[in-house]
């Protein structure tokens, strides 16, 4: 049965709802203009080369082995606006080959369209803002029908003035993608559970379909499916719903999953990974395999039957890369099996200070509420809250900040409804509450404003101590978006070279710049230039490789973290987005 809140939140004068989604437009339409101007100033990050290429010939070739480890959704749609502008590139060859092929491919790709890059770039970039757009309104339109308007407009805006959805919101990447799939299947798992019906069945499964093609990490969703549905079996016998009709609306979220997936792949299986491949992969010991070869081995080609063999593989090299884990930074600390209080840490340092002191209040009263008042509206919020983050707090990978923004619209519903429910409580004191929620909101926007366009390296009044790259590293602080502002300053000071290290360098070539190695073996000089460029993550050190390959020794822990300490002592002559650093040389 519906709450009663529900009931009321859904009520309105036509106009007055006409009011309502005229202000959230207004927000929405004020964070896609933050979004699309910060588009065309700034350059792709480092992925984006490689996942738009990749895109486009899955759209073009039908063929999804190029960065296969990662789903098809947010490739796809970035390809499309490159195919209307007639975009070209080098013929993929069908035969097998290793990852370098694909690199040299995309690389050749974006050398056939250098004379419209930025145009093309652009314009990549315009479907993954569109993405958040949606995802901002359906934060907006589930809030609404939860717990009323004004907890969606406060909803809503406490989504448009973030700097995280700011920055990752124009972003060719899988982060928002599955923020909106774990949103949209958390609503329709609770709506089926509430009222279980074969369409609501229908909802839930495809919601779990779509969030595994838009991050490998969501095919979770599915056992969460069937988890409900196994529940709801046991439990049938009190129920109206038969055990019978259970069962026939699981298979039927199933199928809606597997159809959804195989969809988003244009319906091509692939070429089929041999099972040893698999096993050479795998964390698993061999011994294990050894003993049920037979049965895995089956399961493994049914599994590239239902579905196409580069989704599977995919995942498996996902379990792969969390197995082995990931070079990061934190507080001065660096390792590559991360920190069980890493997101945490990156949630209370990149956000604004609004923001986080409105989702732990709203946090801790939506807990004590469910306790006190047993709201099972709030479980929609809390459970997906609270399992997404003990999840990541089990995660190897602590890269970014980024891979928590799923769990930001629930933050958001929730904040909303917090500032909502205060209001109503306060009526007494309506003019001072109403003043801090303002308060709260207009500081969010004035942090928004005056950290844009670089939201990516934004950073709260809590990191005020230390550079930005002594707290986090990576994707936190830089990701390659900066290097045409770097090539620009470069070129105006007729500076065509520049001995740099930094992420996203591949993209100084095609804004006229060479950059010349700072990266060299240790006794050996980099070339002489002008100029020095330092990226923030390479400063924190963590994304230092450990070798020079055939070119030199290996480097020790100490010496790969700290190869560019004397860059830390030295004051740059300027910093571009808080995330390169330019020194003059000496």
């Amino acid at each position: 049965m519906a709450d009663e809140n529900e009931k009321e939140a859904g009520e309105g004068t036509p106009r007055a709802r006409g009011r309502e989604w005229l202000l959230c437009a207004l927000l929405l339409a004020l964070a896609a203009g933050m979004m699309l101007h910060a588009a065309a100033r700034k350059s792709l990050t480092t992925d984006e080369p490689l996942l738009i290429a990749a895109g486009y010939y899955h759209l073009t070739a039908g063929d999804y082995r190029p960065v296969n480890e990662h789903p098809p959704f947010a490739k796809s749609i970035s390809a499309v606006p490159l195919l209307l502008a007639g975009a070209d590139g080098p013929p993929i060859d069908p035969a097998p080959h290793e990852y370098r092929y694909f690199l040299d491919l995309f690389e050749e790709f974006w050398r056939a369209n250098q004379a419209r890059y930025e145009r093309l770039t652009f314009w990549a970039r315009v479907p993954a803002v569109a993405v958040t757009v949606l995802l901002g309104a359906l934060v907006f339109l589930y809030a609404r029908r939860y717990w009323g308007a004004r907890a969606g407009l406060f909803a809503v805006a406490l989504f448009a003035f973030e700097p995280t959805v700011l920055a990752h919101g124009r972003v060719v990447q899988t982060d928002v993608p599955s923020a909106l799939a774990l949103l949209v299947f958390s609503f329709a798992l609770y709506e089926y559970v509430k009222r279980p019906t074969t369409r609501g069945a229908l909802w839930a499964g495809a919601a779990a379909g779509f969030g595994a093609v838009t991050k490998f990490s969501m095919i979770v969703l599915g056992p969460a499916v069937l988890l409900a549905s196994a529940w709801m079996f046991v439990a049938g016998w009190r129920r109206a719903q038969g055990r019978g009709r259970v069962a026939g609306q699981a298979l039927v979220a199933v199928l809606a999953a597997v159809l959804v997936v195989n969809a988003a792949y244009l319906f091509r299986g692939g070429v089929r990974e041999p099972f040893e491949a698999a096993v050479a992969r795998s964390v698993v010991p061999e011994s294990v395999w050894e003993s049920w070869r037979g049965p895995l081995a089956a399961g493994y080609a049914l599994l590239q039957t239902v579905f196409p063999a580069d989704f599977v593989t995919g995942v498996g090299w996902q379990l792969a890369h969390a197995h082995n884990g990931h070079p990061a930074g934190l507080l001065g600390q660096h390792g590559d099996k991360g920190w069980w209080y890493y997101f945490p840490v990156a949630f209370a340092l990149k956000t604004t200070l609004p923001f986080l002191l409105v989702s732990i209040a709203a946090v801790l009263w939506g807990l004590l509420a469910l306790r006190r008042e047993g709201r099972g509206r709030l479980l929609v919020l809390l459970v997906p809250l609270l399992l997404y983050t003990l999840m990541l707090m089990l995660n190897t990978i602590n890269i970014g900040v980024r891979y928590y923004l799923p769990a930001y619209p629930f933050l958001f519903i929730l904040g909303g409804a917090f500032l909502d429910e205060r209001m109503r409580q306060g009526r007494h004191k309506l003019l001072g509450t109403s003043a801090v929620v303002v308060g709260l909101l207009c500081w969010g926007a004035v942090e928004a404003g005056r950290s844009h366009p670089d939201h990516m390296s934004y950073m709260n009044q809590l990191a005020y101590k230390r550079p930005h790259w002594w707290y986090l590293s990576d994707s936190n602080v830089e990701w390659g978006d900066d290097v045409r502002e770097l090539a620009l300053y470069l070129r105006e000071r007729g500076e065509t070279q520049v001995a740099g290290a930094m992420l996203g360098w591949q993209a100084l070539e095609l804004y006229g710049v060479e950059q010349v190695a700072l990266f060299v073996p240790p006794g050996e000089r980099p070339a002489r230039t002008r100029y020095v460029a330092v990226g923030a993550s390479l400063l924190n050190g963590s994304t230092v490789p450990g070798s020079f390959g055939d070119a030199g020794p290996d480097l020790t822990e100490e010496e790969r973290v700290n190869y560019f300490d004397q860059y830390r002592r030295r004051t740059p002559e300027k910093i571009f987005g808080g995330s390169i650093y330019l020194f003059r040389n000496e």
